[in-house]
């Protein structure tokens, strides 16, 4: 007698086989014709010619289980009890605890199609190295008390910038030629902290006096520079007070 192997490279087990009949049968998976679906299991497993003896155990059960289905279903249905009141009885589907495993397996069967995509995707990835900062830590420089980061400045200009267009809704629109460079600017503002003394400061937003965007930018980038240079330090008593530009007398 030759030895009996089952190998079945499509699927990954009976569910999986099945499955894949419910779908090519257009067949309900709550209300399955299980006549139908028994007969094209045993179709697909009698065609195989090469089978595999370590899956075929799992194959030949789901095989017994739906026939067993079948034979229930073809005999009289009899009324189970499945409560202590002997007036109150439900009929038991002999398909519904097969038709929970196939929901089951349905539902982590995505799920697993859905990791796959994900690490495809991840695997275009490639992760670096962890790099060494420790020069980057040696000339960190922390901030002092009540002075501001760039992004302080950033969004200080963002509110000038939002405020001039309202003015600009409310007024007539002129268009006009840049009044200042940058330089300019730089010698104008300078020339500002220079009457200041220690205890006094410019008010960052007073600066920009012209309702115009270039006004605006060119009035920041002087500032930057400044600031890049030392001689400005921007400061702020507290969230959401004025930005106070002070001048650095060391420089």
């Amino acid at each position: 007698m030759e030895e009996l192997k089952v190998k079945l490279d499509v699927f990954e087990g009976p569910l999986d086989l099945l499955l894949h009949l419910i779908k090519t049968l257009e067949i309900d998976i709550y209300d399955i014709p299980i006549a139908q679906i028994t007969d094209q299991y045993m179709a697909y497993i009698h065609s195989m010619k090469v089978l595999d003896l370590e899956i075929a155990g799992d194959y030949i059960v789901m095989a017994a289980t739906l026939m067993s289905i079948k034979s229930k279903l073809l005999i009289p249905q009899v009324a189970e009890s499945i409560a202590t009141d002997s007036d109150y009885c439900e009929e038991v589907d002999p398909r519904e605890q097969l038709v929970t495993q196939l929901l089951e397996y349905r539902k982590y069967k995505y799920a697993a199609t859905v990791l796959r995509e994900k690490e495809s995707v991840r695997e275009q990835f490639f992760t670096r190295e962890p790099a060494n900062l420790e020069h980057v830590k040696a000339d960190f420089v922390p901030l002092e008390e009540n002075e501001i980061t760039m992004i302080d400045l950033f969004l200080a200009v963002h509110e000038v910038i939002q405020r001039k267009k309202e003015v600009e809704y409310y007024d007539d629109v002129s268009i006009t030629a840049d009044s200042y460079t940058i330089e300019e600017k730089l010698a104008n503002i300078s020339e500002r902290l220079t009457r200041l003394d220690v205890q006094e400061a410019l008010v960052f937003s007073e600066l920009f006096t012209v309702a115009n965007r270039s006004e605006i930018v060119t009035t920041f980038m002087a500032i930057l520079e400044l600031m890049k240079a030392g001689m400005v330090v921007a400061k702020q008593t507290a969230s959401h007070q004025p930005i106070m530009l002070y001048r650095n007398f060391n420089k």
